[in-house]
């Protein structure tokens, strides 16, 4: 009998992801962290990168951000997560200006590749994907972020696409052949920012349902898993009350997986 292929899963140390995701993030899948500017997504791809990157798995993270990427590390440095120490032993970082820069985005796929061959990485970021495509036209922007999906996804490593894509956006086939897809957003709720993550899309493993909130402090990121209420198995028995807090409930209060009671100083 052919054995069924165990896929490891990594943790991603940020608190509150594993859960959500379902126990961690499948070895060697490839994902996409998407949502719209300032939703957090550079910050928890580099909190993911140093939280599994090590020297003996070691990170690539290519960035074609507009700004620099001594400006983006100035702001990554100021969290918990960040460890200098580390770069250009289990992180690397490379820029994808110069080859953006021609307009040859031939170039630019043979750059990744060959920074790819040359260190044998074992997990890539590319940073973001909507720079990479911003000056291409609809169905050329289609198939570059295609040819880069499927580049990534064929090699042995854990790999990430970073977007500026709003809710439902981006390529149809990027996000077919992605394994993973985490959908970020914000918005304003009584003069306080409200921020949502969302595990749209994680092959091969259970992942909780719903939005979650998170929030981002001087550690990072931090994710609330929404309580899930488990289904009602039949096991749930009434239980005593006293006689006026009966008489108002008439059958009492049920008791059994997920129930939440609450007492009150009615029934004195």
């Amino acid at each position: 009998m052919t054995r069924n292929v165990t896929i490891n899963r990594l943790p991603t140390g940020v608190p509150g992801l594993d859960a959500v995701l379902g126990g961690g993030l499948p070895e060697f899948s490839f994902n996409l962290i998407v949502g719209q500017p300032g939703t957090g997504k550079t910050t928890l791809a580099h909190q993911l990168m140093f939280a599994l990157a090590t020297e003996a798995r070691p990170a690539l993270y290519f960035t074609v951000l507009g700004e620099s990427p001594l400006k983006m590390l100035r702001y990554q440095q100021q969290f918990a997560f960040f460890d200098a120490a580390r770069i250009d032993k289990a992180v690397r970082f490379v820029s994808l200006a110069g080859e953006l820069g021609t307009g040859d985005y031939e170039k630019v796929l043979g750059r990744i590749m060959q920074e790819v061959k040359d260190h044998s990485p074992g997990l890539v970021f590319v940073d973001s994907v909507r720079s990479l495509i911003g000056g291409m036209g609809g169905s050329q922007a289609d198939e570059f972020a295609h040819r880069l999906g499927m580049q990534l996804s064929s090699w042995q490593i854990t790999s990430f696409l970073i977007g500026d894509f709003p809710p439902g956006g981006g390529s149809t086939s990027t996000l077919t052949v992605a394994d993973g897809i985490l959908a970020l957003s914000q918005s304003v709720f009584r003069n306080s920012m409200v921020r949502k993550l969302q595990v749209q899309k994680m092959r091969g493993q259970a992942t909780c349902p719903g939005i979650h909130s998170f929030r981002i402090t001087d550690a990072g990121v931090e994710v609330y898993p929404s309580a899930v209420i488990p289904a009602d198995d039949g096991s749930a028995q009434p239980t005593h009350t006293g006689p006026n807090l009966r008489r108002r409930l008439a059958m009492g209060v049920h008791v059994g997986p997920g129930a939440l009671g609450v007492v009150a100083a009615i029934d004195r």
